[in-house]
């Protein structure tokens, strides 16, 4: 796995690299050979001395992503990474039980090249939807979606931008600003 370690408000240390690195490199048991990704890690300090560590593993079948906040940088490292491993056997466990054939193997697995073993005590938790909503998408800017999304009350809001005619999603971020999703 290839690191892209930044720092906001803190100076980068050697020590600090090596260690998340370190960390993060223990996920790597959980993959057949090492997974050709890009490792990004975001390492922030507030005025409150607050630490948090944001880390986003863009892979082939799935991303992972864990964000952790601690008074101490290295006990959010070591939260994010048991974040990061109950993610992974979460979503192993789910895909094997999916894909397993009658003779018990993980052949999704192996015939993707991503993880060498399942592991047992995952969280098991199904997912229950409980509702269905279907809506006319109206074409608008980003800045209407935001008011009407606001007006609603909600945290996200789907629409049609109206200058590229594509399913975009507004939603307000947990510092009370706003994103964006648009499909490639």
């Amino acid at each position: 796995m290839n690191y892209n370690v930044r720092g906001e408000n803190i100076e980068l240390t050697p020590a600090l690299r090596e260690y998340v690195e370190k960390k993060l490199g223990k996920l790597e048991r959980y993959f057949d050979g090492t997974p050709d990704s890009n490792v990004h890690v975001n390492l922030k300090v507030y005025s409150d001395k607050q630490s948090k560590i944001e880390v986003t593993i863009p892979m082939t079948q799935l991303v992972l992503r864990a964000e952790e906040s601690h008074e101490d940088m290295y006990a959010a490292i070591d939260l994010v990474v048991d974040k990061l491993e109950r993610q992974i056997r979460k979503h192993k466990t789910k895909v094997n039980r999916k894909y397993r054939d009658p003779a018990g193997t993980r052949a999704f697995f192996e015939a993707n090249g991503e993880a060498r073993v399942a592991v047992q005590d995952a969280e098991d938790e199904d997912f229950e939807l409980v509702r269905n909503k279907r809506f006319n998408l109206k074409p608008m800017d980003s800045e209407e979606a935001i008011l009407q999304m606001n007006m609603l009350g909600h945290n996200f809001f789907v629409f049609t931008n109206a200058s590229t005619n594509n399913t975009n999603v507004v939603y307000k971020r947990r510092d009370g600003k706003y994103g964006i999703i648009e499909p490639n």
